[in-house]
């Protein structure tokens, strides 16, 4: 499927901006200030569950959460990265890979329910993005 005919949960266009295009996953950034974090979203149609995902893209996705998360420590020198596939709000598959600080607004609980989204500066999110879009060779 390329990467035109991905179809995204409109909550996931309104919350998050495009990164690139992996091998299995569309990759964005959700738009959070407080919380540095990366959403992998598999381009294969009705997908809910990661068991959903045959075998082979079941490992080239784990291989994605991994590159995500190394490109997200070396662009924010986070203390610790969660990870996590939920669907409670957003059904279409998708995985949150989230920087965590010890000084954060959650720590050391959940990132989800606390407080509003704060959307990023413009500036701020640029810089992220070119550090991010650095680590995965999409510059």
């Amino acid at each position: 499927m390329a990467a035109s005919d991905l179809i995204l949960d409109p909550k996931l266009v309104a919350e998050s901006v495009a990164l690139g295009e992996l091998e299995l996953s569309n990759l964005r950034l959700f738009d959070d200030a407080r919380f540095p974090w990366l959403i992998l979203v598999p381009r294969r149609p009705g997908l809910v569950e990661i068991h959903d995902l045959a075998a082979r893209e079941r490992a080239l996705l784990i291989e994605e959460i991994a590159a995500a998360t190394t490109a997200l420590q070396a662009a924010t020198r986070c203390d610790k990265v969660n990870v996590a596939a939920l669907g409670n709000q957003v059904r279409q598959l998708h995985v949150h890979v989230i920087a965590r600080f010890k000084d954060d607004a959650a720590w050391p609980n959940p990132v989800w329910g606390r407080g509003a989204r704060v959307p990023y500066e413009e500036v701020e999110r640029r810089s992220l993005v070119k550090k991010l879009r650095a680590g995965f060779d999409f510059a």
